[in-house]
């Protein structure tokens, strides 16, 4: 329990050193840029242009810095006195750019105020208001200010030399590629943000000026040990993790978002060696080459990589022969691992959730949704995609579901943050599971819904059907309490009704899901639950969204417009052992469902039951006959 109370510590006080810098990564491009093509030795030497370097990178990334870290703490007023304070370690040491010091200053800035607005709350006379409120920020951040010039700035100046000291020795002496111990495994604890922009960007930034590049933009950031892991994965993997690896590898290399090869790594423990030997030795070819990057490079993608690499052919040779290094080192060993280790079906669902319990975290997701009231919010206009930085898995996981949010038709608002930078006017958050907590601290009013997987997760889906039919009530809780509302759908309509011996058809094969549809459609309209125009809304319905639900199930049903086409409520079962393209997924389970008088939601309860759990759906679909199908159904 401490151990995971110390980890929750560490990652949260990374999170909030690298929310200082990366909501601000593109003004750290924009002087990055600047540099590589007006300076002396960059594309278009320009001596009048050349002249933004210099301040940019003294005063205006550093107050940018210092606001950020005074807001995270106490919103616009913090950060208003956080850049105020930060102003005075600038000046204080002038030689040195001042971001480790705004870390510091912004911040302390934005405590101070708070703690001064909390003392004074509630006995202000009325009229005074905006004066105090004015008047404390100004004297206040002006005592910051001089005690920063005098003593944190010449401190955190010294403090700064000795580390950039530090790093020179360890390239002098050729140990600085036993970094990757270190830094490769942090990253699979969600360390990955707070180490590269958290510690090595500011030591990296105070090299720059003297050498125009810095190696350790490249420490964290290098997509090789990653890209090697899933390439061994797509030639030597099995199971779901060989069929999402190429994909994952396109994400990670061109996306830069290195969280996606996490789960593989942890699948197989062995790959720990692949990822930190593949990092050495792209640290080493760096060293070797005299590599290195004039900003940092957020995403770690190498796209992102070329873009603020100095502009020397030698520099593009050595970045992109680091990437190459480490790519073909971790690859090699990682086929070796793979070849070599027990053949077995690999999940790369349950790696994701060996991830989380590798934290310290429950791998269940019976709280999948939760807020104060229990209920979605009415009117929802605003989604929020939360993770430690807003820029990896919240972008990805914002743009599936705003894909999805367009197709469905429905006017809300997606977007991404990183959770420290959340905003009361989110109504619905949602998070990995391992973040939820973090995120309910900061937005407790809001509606948290937490995902295994980023990249693909039925939650979306169900989160898509709750705002598309006016569904208040969490699904997770209509399912812990399904059984009930099974036995009272049985109680109300009949059971014997809903689903006829009849109407389970076994062993079908269809060429497209469109045809699959069609076919429970026409079962549906010949059991006289359904007219013939709800066949074409079932179509309609697809077209909106998936309806395959995952473990090999789908539940094609028309649009809320058919429901005047329901006759009566019922359902019916296709079972497909070879299974038919949904999307992408094999559905080798496909239940057609009509629902009237509000019952639709309560048939689709009962089926989410039984399939929620796999072995159920295996049963199922090797069931021979329909009596055999029908008890399996009837007994859950």
């Amino acid at each position: 329990m401490a151990q995971s109370n110390i980890k929750v510590k560490v990652q949260k006080f990374g999170n909030f050193l690298s929310s200082m810098v990366l909501p601000n990564i593109g003004a750290f491009i924009a002087w990055g840029l600047i540099t590589a093509l007006f300076i002396p030795t960059g594309f278009f030497p320009n001596e009048s242009l050349a002249k933004l370097v210099s301040p940019m990178v003294t005063y205006l990334l550093p107050l940018l810095i210092g606001y950020t870290g005074g807001k995270l703490v106490h919103d616009q007023r913090g950060g208003v006195v956080g850049a105020i304070a930060t102003m005075g370690v600038i000046i204080g040491a002038p030689d040195t750019p001042m971001f480790l010091g705004a870390m510091i200053m912004g911040p302390l800035g934005g405590y101070v105020i708070k703690k001064f607005d909390q003392a004074i709350e509630g006995k202000i006379k009325s009229g005074f208001e905006m004066l105090v409120n004015n008047f404390s920020a100004g004297i206040l951040g002006a005592i910051l200010a001089i005690l920063s010039f005098l003593a944190i700035g010449p401190a955190v100046d010294g403090f700064t030399q000795i580390l950039v000291s530090g790093v020179d020795w360890l390239i002098d002496t050729g140990l600085l590629p036993l970094t990757s111990i270190l830094i490769e495994p942090a990253k699979i604890l969600f360390l990955n943000n707070a180490i590269n922009h958290g510690v090595l960007s500011p030591i990296g930034l105070e090299q720059v000026q003297d050498t125009g590049k810095s190696i350790l933009f490249l420490l964290e950031a290098n997509p090789g040990p990653g890209l090697g892991i899933l390439l061994a994965f797509t030639l030597f993997g099995k199971g779901t993790a060989k069929q999402s690896a190429p994909g994952a590898g396109i994400i990670h290399f061109f996306g830069g978002i290195h969280e996606i090869y996490f789960p593989y790594v942890l699948m197989k423990p062995m790959l720990f060696f692949a990822v930190i030997l593949g990092g050495m030795s792209g640290v080493f070819t760096l060293v070797l080459l005299g590599g290195g990057l004039a900003s940092p490079a957020s995403p770690g993608s190498i796209l992102a990589i070329a873009a603020v690499t100095p502009p020397q052919a030698s520099a593009y040779i050595a970045n992109f022969a680091a990437v190459i290094v480490a790519t073909i080192v971790s690859f090699v060993i990682s086929s070796l691992v793979l070849k070599t280790s027990k053949q077995q079906d690999e999940n790369i669902e349950e790696a994701a959730k060996k991830m989380q319990e590798m934290k310290g975290k429950k791998s269940s997701v019976a709280n999948t949704f939760s807020n104060k009231q229990g209920v979605l919010p009415e009117n929802v206009k605003k989604i929020v995609f939360a993770c430690d930085a807003g820029m990896g898995s919240s972008a990805m996981g914002a743009s599936l579901l705003r894909k999805k949010v367009k197709e469905a038709g429905l006017d809300v608002h997606v977007t991404n943050s990183a959770i420290s930078n959340l905003q009361s006017d989110a109504q619905i958050v949602i998070t990995q599971e391992e973040l939820t907590p973090r995120a309910k601290a900061k937005l407790p009013d809001a509606y948290h819904i937490s995902v295994d997987n980023f990249l693909s997760s039925p939650e979306y889906d169900k989160l898509i059907y709750s705002l598309q039919n006016g569904v208040s009530e969490p699904l997770t809780e209509i399912v812990e309490d399904s059984q009930q509302n099974v036995s009272e759908v049985d109680h109300n309509h009949d059971n014997d009704d809903l689903l006829l011996e009849e109407n389970i058809y076994l062993n079908q094969e269809f060429a497209t899901k469109e045809e699959a549809i069609r076919f429970a459609g026409n079962a549906l309209v010949k059991a006289g639950y359904v007219e013939e125009s709800y066949v074409d809304a079932m179509i309609d319905r697809e077209n909106l969204t998936s309806t395959y639900m995952g473990n090999s199930v789908a539940i094609p049903h028309g649009t809320e417009e058919a429901k005047k086409a329901v006759i009566r409520s019922g359902f019916t079962v296709i079972q497909v052992p070879n299974g038919v393209d949904f999307d992408g997924e094999k559905a080798k389970l496909i239940f057609g469902i009509a629902g009237k008088d509000g019952t639709h939601l309560e048939i689709l309860s009962g089926i989410a039951v039984i399939c929620s759990d796999e072995k159920n759906v295996e049963q199922l679909v090797q069931a021979k006959t329909t009596k055999e199908l029908l008890a399996i159904i009837n007994s859950k």
